[in-house]
């Protein structure tokens, strides 16, 4: 009676263990396997060029506003879209790009 005790909690520590080790996650796919988790989605990629879109049209906000005889002071470089527009779509451009890279993509 002993005996066949001993032999059923082994075949229950056995299955036990081969149940967990099926239900266990793996972390590495085949080479040739098709369904390759990337760290972004296909969101995060369309949030980057959102946001590389955003900080570029800033930067091109910035431009100009000089003057082009250097004895005459220009007041364009103090405009609204120099001092204030711009300045804020570059930073809100830089947002994006963070919360583009921290979130988490969908599975």
């Amino acid at each position: 009676m002993a005996t066949k005790k001993k032999q059923t909690s082994k075949n229950l520590k056995q299955a036990g263990a081969k149940a967990a080790f099926e239900a266990a996650p793996t972390k590495t796919k085949a080479v040739g396997d098709s369904s390759v988790a990337f760290a972004f989605g296909k969101d995060n990629y369309q949030l980057l060029v959102l946001g590389l879109i955003v900080i570029t049209v800033g930067f091109l906000l910035m431009i100009g506003g000089g003057s082009d005889d250097p004895n005459v002071f220009s007041e364009d470089i103090f405009s609204f879209r120099r001092m204030t527009l711009a300045p804020i779509l570059i930073l809100a451009g830089y947002i994006i790009e963070i919360f583009a890279i921290m979130k988490k993509p969908k599975h």
